[in-house]
């Protein structure tokens, strides 16, 4: 029988989450057929061996390193021919009538291309769930700021929306995607390793003219972290900014890429010396304080090296699988 939707889940060395995860998923989507993958990277803490005994029926790809997040749903990708595709993180738990409620969704707007539902924490508050895509207004000036002069441009993450709303881009930690569209504009981009990968094929599909989603009434927890969990906060900056450069590069003028480059040190060094002025005020106590003046001097010592690629979470990694 011809599936209808392929689930496509990238691990990590997340075994425990990635068994809540499938198991939420079987118990959860009752009406549509489905054809499961796991790309797993190079995992070392039992998460292949888990899969291959408690969930037989799941297409299992083993790569030996960890080749990110990008590079291995494309892996699944490129032998995906079903409708639709649910892009699923591994730190994330189902509830009924989610994903039937997005494929439902997409079958009745079909100039829509992807949907995501609203993400929740574990107590139940809203997460985070869908973003503007970057440009030199969201990285130089005050997001909030933006989000109350510019409701219409720049909607507001916190407000309780009850209606389906169309975004700009929205986190792929489950999203349901149409396979024809993802092919049409290409599957993601594999210089990107940890981040914004979800802007930019957010941003592909609207230059292509079809629309994005937020589902409010649709949810599902994603408790964050899963594949980056250990990590330094300096590593995940640094990780971010090259992410961020990349999609600039890619996406924006050569004017916009320059002046990116100049001003955002700039803005860095300034929340550098604001930061380290706190740490003074509180006599060095604050914790949260004391870990983002480290993270900023190492972001900043990374620009200063001229970005080098051996630094964050892509560098560590990277040295990981070597040594």
């Amino acid at each position: 029988m011809k599936k209808e939707l392929s689930v496509v889940i990238v691990n990590w060395n997340t075994r425990n989450l990635l068994k809540d995860c499938l198991e939420s998923l079987y118990t959860t989507v009752k009406n549509l057929s489905l054809d499961v993958y796991v790309v797993d990277n190079g995992s070392t803490d039992g998460s292949v061996e888990m899969v291959e005994e408690r969930f037989p029926e799941v297409r299992l790809i083993r790569n030996k390193e960890n080749r990110g997040f990008a590079t291995a749903n494309n892996q699944a990708l490129h032998g995906i021919h079903t409708p639709y595709v649910f892009l699923l993180n591994t730190d994330t738990v189902l509830l009924e009538g989610t994903v039937e409620g997005m494929v439902s969704f997409m079958n009745e707007h079909h100039d829509v291309a992807i949907v995501a539902p609203q993400f929740l924490n574990r107590d139940g508050s809203k997460q985070n769930t869908f973003d503007n895509f970057p440009s030199l207004s969201t990285e130089l000036l005050n997001k909030s700021l933006l989000r109350m002069c510019l409701p219409t441009s720049y909607p507001s993450k916190r407000a309780d929306y009850k209606e389906p709303l169309e975004v700009e881009s929205v986190l792929c930690a489950g999203v349901v995607l149409r396979q024809d569209v993802f092919r049409q504009v290409g599957f993601f981009d594999e210089d990107y390793f940890a981040y914004l990968d979800d802007s930019d094929i957010c941003f592909r599909l609207k230059e292509a003219g079809w629309r994005c989603f937020y589902l409010p009434h649709l949810k599902m927890y994603h408790f964050g972290g899963g594949g980056t969990k250990g990590k330094s906060r300096a590593d995940s900056v640094i990780e971010y900014y090259r992410s961020l450069y990349i999609f600039f590069r890619k996406n924006r003028s050569a004017t916009e890429y320059l002046i990116l480059k100049i001003l955002k040190p700039v803005r860095l060094i300034i929340s550098l010396v604001l930061s380290l002025l706190g740490l003074i005020l509180t006599l060095f106590l604050h914790k949260g304080l004391r870990s983002r003046v480290y993270a900023y001097l190492k972001v900043l010592e990374w620009h200063l090296r001229g970005c080098p690629s051996d630094m964050g979470i892509q560098g560590k990694r990277t040295v990981m699988q070597v040594s």
